[in-house]
């Protein structure tokens, strides 16, 4: 059975270490989106900075500039479409409030969960490497704080569950936010 969603125009914010698998998260989600004809968007924190936040280093207050324009785009994008997902790392508890006042109510935070450990074996960008090599400073998770979220809507945690299964999970939680908002869900097969 499979259900389309309509109307969700909700923000799915992943949160997370580098390495812990949100961009791989929002990718499979949008694509089993996509499959099922629901409209949504990826804002990926990495392809942000090399466009819209260019200009932008990782000071404490850069960071929240980031993330601030990131915020504005997904609200802006979620008017226009059912869901988008937001890929950032979003270190601190400030950040993702600054989000949350700006996209409102329909923003859900989702803790993208994975050891350092984890994170630092997968290193898809070789982030770590240059970290233990002196060659990167104030780095989120080992030199530089990441506050874990306190009551995210959804907590995955990457080093237990498949891509399958965190889909899967983001999908109920998208479909209940359709559901609460009595968004009409039309069921096929």
């Amino acid at each position: 059975m499979v259900t389309v969603l309509k109307s969700a125009g909700c923000v799915i914010w992943l949160t997370g270490l580098s390495g812990a698998g949100k961009t791989t998260i929002a990718d499979a989600l949008a694509a089993r989106l996509r499959e099922i004809g629901t409209t949504c968007a990826v804002l990926d924190g990495d392809e942000l900075r090399k466009g819209l936040n260019s200009d932008l280093g990782f000071s404490s207050q850069d960071r929240l500039e980031n993330i601030r324009r990131v915020a504005h785009v997904a609200a802006f994008c979620a008017t226009h479409l059912e869901v988008v997902i937001v890929a950032v790392i979003s270190p601190s508890v400030a950040c993702r409030k600054l989000a949350a006042g700006i996209v409102g109510r329909t923003m859900f935070e989702v803790f993208v969960d994975a050891p350092i450990s984890v994170c630092e074996s997968r290193d898809p960008k070789g982030l770590y490497h240059k970290v233990r090599a002196g060659q990167v400073q104030k780095f989120t998770g080992i030199s530089d704080t990441y506050e874990p979220p306190t009551s995210p809507a959804l907590t995955l945690k990457t080093d237990v569950l498949s891509i399958s299964e965190e889909v899967d999970r983001l999908r109920e939680l998208i479909e209940e936010h359709a559901a609460r908002k009595n968004s009409p869900a039309q069921v096929l097969l």
